[in-house]
């Protein structure tokens, strides 16, 4: 399973437990959180209204990248929101931000589901340790 979708997406990264895709989850947002905070100014010029539909990809290794989805389909992830470099300039900047944050805390509960779903994560195979 790959890392995420787009450029630079990464080595393949397999979340099979729990405890897996939550770590996956804690580095995508780590990431996420990293580009809409500490690294706003590169974020920003990244979202270029005048190019192609932009997306915010977090990564399990706490890194972001801000590209054009994937060109597969179905996508091996969830894909995050799509085209929002075009409301940058209409907008307040902390508008936008807060905007694109909302879409990215979506897309990372909608990637957890997947992982969730994919491996199994029903009742019993959550208690099993427990029994």
């Amino acid at each position: 399973m790959d890392a995420g979708a787009g450029a630079g997406a990464g080595a393949p990264y397999a979340s099979r437990t729990a405890e897996e895709v939550f770590r996956d989850f804690r580095g995508r947002r780590a990431g996420m959180i990293k580009a809409l905070t500490q690294e706003v100014d590169k974020f920003y010029q990244l979202c270029d209204p005048e190019k192609e539909n932009l997306c915010l990809y977090g990564y399990p290794n706490e890194t972001w990248e801000v590209t054009l989805p994937a060109e597969e389909v179905p996508p091996e992830i969830p894909e995050p929101a799509l085209g929002i470099n075009f409301a940058r300039d209409g907008m307040n900047e902390k508008d936008w931000l807060a905007l694109v944050a909302v879409h990215s805390d979506s897309w990372l509960l909608a990637v957890s589901f997947y992982f969730a779903a994919r491996f199994g994560f029903d009742k019993e195979a959550r208690c099993d340790s427990s029994t």
